[in-house]
């Protein structure tokens, strides 16, 4: 037994450094020819994406598709996702991506060579691309690729578009062929087998995809749409993910029970029917596109993930509507490609962390095909994760994981308690899963308890727990996050005197609420956090542009509202010190949101620091700054709850960059 030392001075072997170099971006894979192809970030490299290869057979070194300078990264919506796809040319495999710094799509060998443009520049005024492009898929013949398109040159629209291989739209746009109608959003794209039909799901303003969206069908007449038809979806009812059976039924999810389940369309009958009904989820939001849940397996069966604390992968019979579990060892899972009974995945895992997992469904042997961490800790560093339930003051359920400090047999002095810091997950339409977290570690290993808090609003848990949060952002998620602290407090898990909360972007914003509303909390964290509503409705991208009025109410209707909620207004009433991270290119939670309050705690004297990274847009990508703000972060915590931490303590009062 090794003698107590105070919590937050435990000596930890996780730095900062083994966070930022040992966590590694792992997007979705593909199997093309004898090879697995996937996505892989890059922190050392400005947390450029890449895609890499290996042959599925060996475990040889991958090798790069796609060098430096190009990022493999769309912005489509901003959030972008789906931003490459392997697709057959005269023969062989070649990538087709979108690159990050100009929304072009190229075109690329598997074996290396300069990629070349498939898509006209589009610089328009203020240097950002007025063409984008994301959710690429093979097109009606070998000669092109479809994809989402946002179109920024007259007005703002989104429609599927036609890309020619050929290059021939490098320099001339008028060779991208429109295939459907443009709507404020699309998404999903999906050709029939016979690739004479087309789907696609849209929505409009005001509506997030998780509110409201339709699903489409149409006739392909020389490529083009005709014949369109709605076949499920409203402003009320998420429909996500269609898939074809056969040339005439479709799959897809629905919320329409209040769960996202998934359902069959037969097109000749117009006919519905649920494939299984359950209190779970089937499906999640849409913040990126080209998310997947399941696949179809047969014209009998599908893999589908589902739960609610996490999710798993099962074998739906269509039938019977009977679930097979295949009993895998992941907290969250999300296949992204199918071939026979090898399954690709991106999958969780709580002894060895996120990553691409080559999965054998009938052995269900897995394979590590590439994962987030390179090198994995001492077991004894890492913290266990342990789903608890807690109620609000009107008897609401809040849902949570808790880790408890951990370091082999290190404890704290006897009768003493652990700080702990409420994580707050971004969105807020999100949810936080058990995990391996390297970050959750570097805390925990030092003796600082963490919890990851499901507010209500979170995703997982049904749409009326999603709609909780309907007009009650600020509100019902600072409520609950106090629910959760408090009852670590009752139940002798936590010090009520050393509090922490801390959370990015749509979780900064409850970090500086619950700062301004509560006394619950003795600091808090805000990474590149929402402060101003009015600045972010004004100054947002449209994407999000309309979020609020789910979350808060109608803009300027509801301007009073606007006014009474955000914590810009109310920076005089936080009393404890304040840490605010962000970086300066960031045009989703604009780097003035964090000045404004930077600037007020240092005018009602409260002590804080404001840290602004040059060359970060929203969320830190860089190996340099993931050090640094882990690392200040601790410091933080070291001053505030005076623990001799392995970093310097963090002078408060000063800004710095």
């Amino acid at each position: 037994m090794t003698t107590p030392l105070p919590y937050g001075s435990w000596p930890s072997p996780i730095t900062a450094e083994h966070v930022a170099a040992g966590t590694t971006p792992v997007g979705g894979g593909d199997f093309v020819g004898d090879e697995l192809w996937w996505l892989e970030g890059r922190p050392a490299e400005g947390g450029r994406l890449t895609v890499v290869a290996r042959r599925a057979s060996t475990d040889e070194a991958p090798r790069e598709i796609v060098a430096d300078p190009y990022n493999v990264r769309s912005r489509v919506n901003e959030y972008g996702g789906s931003a490459w796809a392997a697709i057959p040319v005269d023969g062989a495999p070649k990538l087709v991506f979108a690159n990050f710094a100009d929304q072009r799509v190229y075109l690329a060998g598997a074996h290396g060579g300069a990629p070349v443009p498939l898509t006209p520049e589009s610089t328009g005024e203020g240097g950002d691309p007025q063409l984008r492009f994301a959710e690429i898929i093979p097109g009606t013949n070998p000669g092109e690729v479809l994809a989402v398109c946002e179109d920024h040159r007259e007005g703002l629209r989104r429609y599927i578009v036609a890309i020619p291989l050929d290059g021939s739209a490098a320099e001339n746009a008028g060779r991208l062929r429109e295939v459907t109608p443009s709507s404020r959003f699309v998404a999903c794209p999906r050709l029939s087998p016979d690739g004479t039909k087309l789907s696609w799901i849209s929505w409009e303003h005001p509506q997030m995809p998780w509110d409201g969206t339709e699903l489409h069908v149409a006739g392909l007449v020389d490529g083009r749409v005709a014949t369109e038809a709605v076949l499920a979806g409203s402003t009320t009812e998420s429909v996500l993910q269609p898939e074809w059976l056969t040339d005439g039924e479709l799959v897809f999810a629905s919320d329409r029970s209040g769960w996202w389940n998934l359902y069959a369309h037969t097109l000749e009958t117009g006919q519905q029917r649920a494939l299984c009904t359950l209190e779970e989820e089937f499906a999640g939001p849409l913040w990126s596109l080209g998310q997947s849940w399941y696949k179809v397996e047969n014209g009998h069966s599908l893999l589908v993930t589902h739960g609610t604390h996490g999710t798993s992968l099962a074998r739906l019979d269509m039938a019977s509507g009977e679930l097979a579990e295949l009993g895998l060892p992941f907290t969250r899972i999300s296949p992204s490609a199918l071939r026979g009974n090898q399954l690709l995945a991106n999958a969780t895992s709580l002894v060895e962390g996120d990553g691409l997992r080559l999965i054998d469904l009938e052995t269900r042997e897995t394979e590590n095909v590439s994962l987030s961490l390179s090198a994995l800790p001492s077991p004894e560093a890492l913290p266990h994760a342990r789903a608890m339930e807690f109620a609000t003051a009107d008897g609401s359920p809040v849902y949570a994981h808790v880790y408890n400090p951990r370091l082999g047999e290190h404890s704290g002095p006897a009768g003493e308690k652990p700080p702990f810091v409420a994580f707050v997950h971004g969105g807020p339409t999100s949810q936080a899963f058990a995990q391996l977290s390297l970050s959750i570690a570097y805390y925990t290993s030092r003796g600082i308890g963490v919890v990851d808090v499901n507010y209500g609003g979170s995703t997982g848990f049904g749409r009326a727990y999603r709609e909780r949060l309907r007009g009650q952002w600020g509100i019902v998620d600072v409520q609950d996050t106090v629910a959760v602290m408090e009852g670590l407090v009752a139940a002798g898990l936590a010090d009520g005197n050393r509090l922490a909360i801390e959370g990015g972007s749509a979780g900064g914003w409850t970090v500086l609420s619950a700062l301004t509303d509560t006394d619950t909390f003795s600091a808090g964290i805000s990474r590149y956090g929402v402060s101003d509503l009015v600045g972010l409705v004004t100054d947002t991208h449209d994407f999000e542009s309309r979020y609020m009025e789910s979350l808060v109410g109608p803009y300027p209707e509801a301007a009073e509202l606007y006014a009474e909620r955000a914590p810009i207004n109310h920076v005089d009433d936080i009393t404890c010190p304040v840490l605010l991270l962000q970086g300066d290119e960031d045009k989703v939670v604009p780097p003035a949101q964090s000045q404004v309050v930077a600037d007020a705690l240092a005018a009602n004297g409260v002590p804080h620091a404001y840290v602004l990274y040059a060359g970060e847009q929203h969320g830190f990508r860089r190996a340099e700054t993931i050090v640094n703000a882990l690392e200040t972060s601790l410091g933080f915590y070291a001053t505030v709850f005076g623990f001799d931490a392995d970093v310097p303590s963090l002078e408060l009062g000063q800004q710095a960059s």
